[in-house]
């Protein structure tokens, strides 16, 4: 048998009755219909990717910015710039 981790979650009364009904239904424990839904769960899941050149690029874009001279009266972009990109 594998080592059980104790967790307390709160769950909604809709949620209370669907699993008390599945429990008796089908003679498995309201934790393991539990953990098994946490591991049909986390099996849909997937980790985002960072595109490491996505972020590079913009870095060299701030830096690029960051280099402009000072503008007399302002900035020397609209909001709609930063939109397209």
């Amino acid at each position: 048998m594998s080592t059980k981790i104790r967790k307390q979650i709160y769950i909604q009364a809709r949620q209370e009755h669907l699993l008390k009904e599945i429990a008796q239904q089908t003679g498995v424990s309201e934790a393991e219909i539990i953990r098994q839904a946490i591991d049909l769960h986390l099996g849909e899941i997937t980790v985002p990717q960072t595109d490491i050149l996505l972020w590079e690029a913009e870095r060299e874009f701030i830096a690029q910015i960051k280099t402009r001279p000072v503008q007399a009266g302002g900035r020397d972009w609209k909001r709609e710039d930063l939109y397209e990109r």
